[in-house]
């Protein structure tokens, strides 16, 4: 199983901090040792500069993925959305989703969804329902927009840029990389800071250590 982060100039990066933190060190998937790679994906081999100012160089370029059943393409938020050169990046996720791959999109990048049309046919969630209709001429999802930190219908999840929690939890949830229990715990603690759910996290590993 692969997870492609899309990487763009002026990423977000807070808004998949949880995500890529809890992928990249598998310290609560249920197991650690599983076939998984998080692969960053560029238009090109260039370096991007995130809205934090960290430099980050993709593993790959967006036209050599080749996409297997269980695999996920996830678009950050970013400032960009609506630039020509996304373009391509938008056509490539509107043919993931179209397949039956898996996408995930937060913030912006709903917005650039919504613009392809990739929305009308899902549930789905973005920053705010009134400016998807201003923005985006062409949206006709209106109906099937749920006013929820994140959604997932069937292969998209979609999320407002306010809940980089919510979202890394229902793309948890896709890859069923941890145990449900464990995923439980993990968003109780970051929800509620209580130490009751440390103690349930830790325990959800089992043998197994939390740190």
């Amino acid at each position: 199983m692969k997870v492609y982060l899309t990487v763009v100039d002026t990423m977000a990066d807070w808004e998949v901090g949880y995500l890529t933190a809890e992928l990249h060190s598998r310290r609560f998937f249920a197991n650690p040792l599983a076939p998984f790679e998080l692969v960053k994906a560029g238009l090109t081999h260039a370096p991007i500069r995130t809205m934090g100012g960290m430099d980050i160089s993709p593993d790959v370029r967006l036209h050599e993925i080749a996409l297997q059943a269980g695999d996920l393409l996830v678009l950050p938020g970013a400032e960009v959305w609506g630039e020509p050169e996304l373009a391509p990046v938008l056509a490539f996720a509107r043919h993931t989703v179209e397949h039956g791959h898996n996408v995930a999109a937060i913030c912006g990048a709903t917005i650039g969804l919504a613009q392809m049309g990739v929305l009308d046919d899902y549930d789905h969630t973005s920053n705010d329902p009134g400016y998807l209709k201003d923005t985006c001429p062409g949206y006709a999802g209106a109906a099937r927009y749920r006013n929820e930190p994140a959604v997932r219908d069937r292969n998209l999840i979609t999320a407002t840029g306010l809940a980089p929690l919510e979202f890394a939890h229902e793309v948890f949830k896709l890859l069923d990389v941890m145990r449900p229990e464990t995923l439980e715990a993990w968003l109780q603690l970051h929800r509620t800071r209580e130490p009751r759910w440390f103690h349930a996290l830790v325990a959800s590993m089992g043998a197994d250590s939390a740190a």
